[in-house]
This record gives C-alpha cells, structure tokens and sequence, in this order.
C-alpha cells in the first residue's frame, strides 16, 4: 500500500520548478494557473531568490503549482485507486485535496492564492516565527515551550516538534533549549502559522470557500488535524480552512500510515522532508522524494509494485 503526500511551506528552493518546465504541456499550464491567480509561477519557480520565495504570498501557492504538475506527471495513466492513501502537511493538505479529487487544480490554486495572502497579512501585525526543536521526549519539550509562551505547531514525530511564537519567545527558546533537545533550529518562514497568530486568516479563507462544490476524496484523505482519515469532503474543506489556525499532528498522520499498513511513501515536488521523517519514523517503509522529471520512473515502479488491491 503507498500513500501520496506533500510538503509544506519551507521545502522550496531556488529554481526547483526550471526542470519540470520540460515537460509537455507543464509550462502552459503553469501559465494559465499564473493568470488566474496574478501570480507569475514560473518566474518564482525558476528564476526568483530565495527571499523572494519565502514571502508566504508566494511561497504557499509555488509548492501547490510544484506538487500540483509532478503528481499530475507520476500519474499519468495510473488509475488513482493505485494510491492506498494521499496527505499533505500544512499547505500541502490543499495539494492532496486536488490529487485525490476533492477540488478541482484551479479551484485548490485560487485557495491557496487567498490563504498565502491573507497569512502574510496575519504574519505582518506582530513580528513572529518558527523554529524546529530537535530531538527530547514530545511532553517535555512541549511543556517547555508553553512556558515560553510558544506554540507547538507542528509535531511532526521523529523528534521534530516546531515552536511558533513572536520573535522575542524564539529568542528565549535559542537561550535556552528544552532539556534533551540537540538542537533549535530557525525556519525560513515568515509567521508563527498554526497558531492564533493566523485567526484572521481563518475568516479570510473560510469566505473564500464559500463558493467551493467540494467532492468526496476518490482515496482516503488523512487529515492534519488529527491523522485521521476523512471521507466527506465537506468536512475536509471545513478541516483546511480551521487547520490555518491549529496545530500540525504530522505524526498522528504517520500513525495512520502504519495503521493502514502503508509499506511504501512518495512524496511529490519538492520532496524531501516529509520522506525524511518518514524514514525516521516509519522503519521498513519504502520512501522516494520526487525532486525533478528524472524521479518518475522509479516512483511510476514503486507505485507498481505497492499499488492498492483494488487499483484497476
């Protein structure tokens, strides 16, 4: 059984989209996407800096478009039932709705345009940030950062727990590590997201889908929220829109993978982190980070091989 997931905000990086650009019909699609959303994505894509790229505005709908193309790519004549299951983590959960054909591309994309922006706007009130702390037992390091004042957004399991706070509380979180950590790493990230720092992008997003005619996941949709498997797609929007202010439980989503009995992981464009954790996390599953065009074969081969009984 294998399980499609996508990563989130962070994971890109300078130029990642110029090689998937040689694909027949991406850069046009790309292009209608852009003008839809007034967003040029090949430009971020190929040729904008890094700083240029961390502006959440620009970032969140850059990684949808990038994993939007190579899962489209992968997929290619693979009947979707093949996948025993899709996730995303953080604004990679609008990603997986559009794979596992909740929303419609054009429809996730002008989401995540509205959500990028109104969490910029959230992000601009009060100075804030993330830091990922490293290793130390989960209750612990928890405790340790609410008496900081900071948030646990993300727990993302294999010893990563992400703090969330205004700069001053990261400051005295890199002052003074909880115990057992072996690190506190500064994300390059432009808000303290999943926290009540984003509230008013919550209202935001929750009045952009108001319009939306969402549809049950074609395959299970394991949810952020929870790590629980979510079939109504009303409630899956409901959940993406909530999710803008709430914690991150990726662990709680690899619990259900190997609940599942996920034996293998792919992780679209721009792969990398969520295949990482999962290594630490789920011993003897197969993982694949789908960087560029030359990843295809072998995740087309892995999907063969741990494709879903019931693919036809």
């Amino acid at each position: 059984m294998l399980v499609l997931v996508a990563p989130g905000q962070g994971a890109q990086t300078p130029g990642f989209l110029t090689p998937w650009l040689e694909l027949p019909g991406v850069a046009d699609r790309l292009r209608e996407w852009s003008a839809a959303i007034d967003l040029d994505l090949v430009h971020y894509g190929t040729e904008a800096d890094a700083e240029r790229i961390r502006d959440t505005a620009v970032a969140q709908p850059l990684l949808v478009a990038a994993g939007l193309v190579s899962a489209q790519a992968l997929l290619e004549g693979v009947p979707l039932d093949s996948l025993g299951a899709v996730a995303g983590h953080s604004v990679g959960e609008l990603t997986a709705a559009a794979i596992g054909e909740v929303l419609t591309p054009e429809a996730v994309m002008a989401l995540v345009r509205t959500r990028g922006r109104a969490m910029a706007e959230a992000a601009a009130v009060t100075p804030t940030g993330m830091a990922a702390v490293i290793g130390g037992d989960p209750e612990t390091v928890t405790a340790h950062l609410e008496r900081l004042g900071l948030t646990a957004a993300n727990v993302n399991g294999a010893g990563q727990i992400v703090a969330a706070g205004t700069v001053e509380q990261l400051a005295a979180l890199a002052e003074e590590k909880p115990e057992g950590a072996r690190m506190v790493k500064a994300l390059s990230v432009a808000g303290a997201f999943h926290t009540h720092h984003m509230a008013p992008a919550v209202d935001a997003l929750a009045e952009a889908v108001e319009g939306v005619a969402p549809k049950d996941p074609r395959v299970p949709y394991v949810s952020n929220r929870d790590g629980q498997a979510v079939a109504d797609g009303g409630e899956i929007v409901r959940r993406l829109v909530r999710q803008v202010a709430g914690p991150v439980r990726w662990d709680l989503c690899m619990e259900t993978f190997k609940a599942m009995g996920v034996t293998a992981l792919i992780e679209v464009c721009p792969g990398g982190t969520l295949t990482g954790l999962a290594k630490r996390a789920l011993p003897g599953v197969r993982t694949l980070a789908l960087k560029t065009p030359e990843h295809l074969d072998a995740a087309r081969e892995l999907i063969a091989e741990h494709a879903s009984p019931t693919a036809q």
